[in-house]
């Protein structure tokens, strides 16, 4: 086999087969294969796409360019989530322990965020003590025994699609629906889960920037998992505005524990809702999405999916008393406000320059070396369609410096203010094939 015929083949636009996609990938993961020419193979992909059967092929040639973890040993259907992004995206923290106390195991490994804030080991570690550095052993025993643990990302999970990413990087082929949805599909897989979850963004925070691209990614995601044998489901939600209200490590930790109460905002409990029925409905709890919704509200209404996130933090050494205190979470130094300069209705919130906003303060990592400020971070006081007199906050910044004079300007430039403006839908759309 030469890669020079398969390039050619591509270009044409015919259908690999299965051992010349395993040729490509094992090849180039190895360094038998030059970047040219698996640059000239991804452009390829890009003008020519990818049928249903080698989307499938090349997702499951990366999950066996290196380790799998292997998740039999877990009781119950594993089902995994996976989102596209996004600002204030606190629904890990809320889902986590909502559909663990409907008997649905969460085996969740998750990494450090690069962006607006951290990620979701990130976000828990604003609580004292909690650690994701468990042994295998110790994280399967925590998911039998309590339906729910978090580990920390493993080192040698698909080589190829780490390799295959940077390169696609350099060559403008990012933006590939065969090339995305293999790539967050392998990473998926070879996690482990049985059955996943995908919530897929749209609008100005999102990869995704319009509902058709969205859609077209989410069923090119949808019918991989299903063509591998992994039962996918996925829902397309908004992120023209950030998702809830708070911005920021400790800020979203709170922001999941009034969710969990039943007090959290609308947006956050309706998504966390739609992510959770479908993840309940995939685990076998329930007959119907319907049902499985119902199941959701009602561990929330009796207390007990608040219960299973103290005792989720308590099993990783965390300092559950934070739940019912909320101000043992890092705190910081200032609160300013940033008022309204007229009267109206808030038009538009751009997500990704809210987010750094965040950012600026020190909420995220612009580099991996950056160093994360648990405490720091955004309020929004007003979401999209909410009516504001002059002088009314919009938003309140945590910070731990007192001239925000940047986070004010970029504040001020993002969020606009007009004589009427509706809420945007939040969830688009529902894919299940």
């Amino acid at each position: 086999m030469r890669m020079v015929d398969i390039i050619a083949k591509k270009r044409d636009g015919k259908e690999l087969t299965t051992e010349e996609i395993d040729f490509v990938v094992q090849g180039y993961t190895q360094g038998e294969i030059p970047d040219y020419q698996v640059s000239a193979w991804a452009m390829s992909v890009f003008f020519n796409d990818m049928t249903d059967k080698e989307r499938a092929d090349l997702t499951m040639s990366m999950v066996n360019s290196g380790e799998t973890i292997d998740l039999s040993a877990i009781e119950g259907i594993k089902v995994d989530k996976h989102s596209t992004g996004g600002v204030g995206d606190t629904t890990t923290l809320v889902l986590a322990p909502l559909v663990a106390a409907l008997d649905v195991p969460v085996a969740k490994m998750s990494g450090r965020g690069l962006g607006h804030t951290g990620g979701t080991t990130d976000k828990l570690e604003s609580v004292a003590g909690f650690h994701v550095e468990l042994e295998k052993e110790e994280f399967i025993r925590l998911v039998n025994e309590h339906k729910v643990a978090v580990i920390g990302q493993s080192g040698n999970l698909t080589p190829a699609d780490k390799k295959l990413y940077a390169l696609r990087d350099v060559t403008a082929t990012v933006n590939s629906i065969p090339l995305i949805a293999s790539s967050i599909m392998s990473k998926k897989i070879a996690a482990g889960a049985d059955a996943i979850v995908l919530d897929v963004k749209t609008g100005a925070g999102a990869f995704m920037k319009t509902a058709e691209d969205a859609k077209e990614l989410a069923h090119a995601m949808v019918s991989i998992g299903n063509n591998v044998g992994r039962k996918t489901m996925a829902v397309i939600s908004d992120m023209s505005q950030p998702l809830g209200l708070a911005i920021g490590n400790a800020l979203e930790v709170k922001e999941a524990i009034l969710t969990l109460q039943g007090k959290g905002p609308k947006d956050l409990e309706e998504l966390c809702l739609a992510l959770g029925r479908q993840m309940v409905f995939l685990a076998g709890k329930a007959d119907s999405l319907e049902q499985a919704e119902e199941k959701l509200k009602e561990v929330i209404q009796n207390g007990k999916a608040l219960e299973k996130f103290k005792h989720f933090l308590a099993n990783q050494g965390g300092d559950a008393s934070v739940v019912d205190h909320p101000d043992r979470l890092p705190q910081a130094q200032y609160l300013i406000e940033v008022p309204a300069d007229q009267d109206g209705f808030v038009s538009g919130i751009v997500a990704d320059e809210i987010g750094t906003a965040a950012m600026l303060l020190g909420a995220g990592r612009a580099t991996k070396e950056s160093e994360i400020d648990l405490a720091v971070g955004l309020m929004l006081n007003k979401k999209v369609g909410d009516p504001v007199k002059v002088g009314e906050s919009l938003v309140t910044i945590h910070a731990n410096r007192e001239d925000v004079a940047d986070v004010i300007a970029k504040i001020k430039e993002n969020i606009t203010i007009a004589d009427k403006a509706d809420a945007p839908v939040l969830v688009h759309d529902i894919v299940t094939e």
